[in-house]
């Protein structure tokens, strides 16, 4: 799954020097590969998982990963949409981010709170789509889609002085708001 690094987290970066004849040689086998299948890749229309600009932009790599078969159809999707989806054309946060952040405030020191709770702090933040998020607002089914993508799931969670609820825990949030 492709993800933004977090604080503190290491990748290996490029170097020329050790990584240019590498990386030539494997641009030669790929191009290579591809012409042979230039005809069949050129007529390619693959279903894109973005719209729009991104659509346009990313269609030659979903093609050729669709043409590689294995995982890197899906691999390059996921990466499609995750790389375009913090900002939408406008230059604006995307709705997920925008929850994201949002539940960061919404939680203020809770540790866990009940589905409907969060949903009703969240329709109450001044200026947040939430309250007209769709036909009713946010639901509940919407908010599980929307931080699934970020790994974070509502779960039975038991509620001093009420019981057992749907709702969401502030740990299982820690890695997507030191990512994002």
């Amino acid at each position: 799954h492709m993800r933004r690094r977090a604080t503190g987290e290491k990748t290996f970066p490029y170097r020329a020097r050790r990584d240019r004849e590498p990386l030539r040689a494997l641009a030669q086998q790929l191009t290579d590969w591809l012409r042979r299948d230039m005809a069949i890749l050129e007529r390619a229309e693959p279903v894109m998982p973005v719209e729009d600009r991104a659509a346009d932009t990313w269609e030659p790599l979903v093609a050729v990963a669709d043409h590689a078969g294995g995982d890197w159809p899906e691999r390059a999707r996921a990466a499609a949409v995750e790389m375009t989806r913090e900002h939408n054309e406008t230059g604006e946060i995307s709705d997920r981010l925008r929850l994201l952040i949002d539940c960061r405030t919404a939680f203020a020191d809770d540790l866990a709170l009940p589905t409907a709770e969060l949903l009703h702090r969240l329709r109450g933040l001044e200026e947040s789509p939430w309250r007209e998020f769709g036909p009713t607002g946010l639901t509940a089914m919407k908010l599980g889609s929307l931080l699934k993508e970020y790994g974070i799931r509502s779960a039975t969670i038991r509620f001093p002085g009420s019981g057992q609820a749907k709702g969401y825990q502030r740990a299982d949030f820690a890695d997507a708001w030191t990512r994002y």
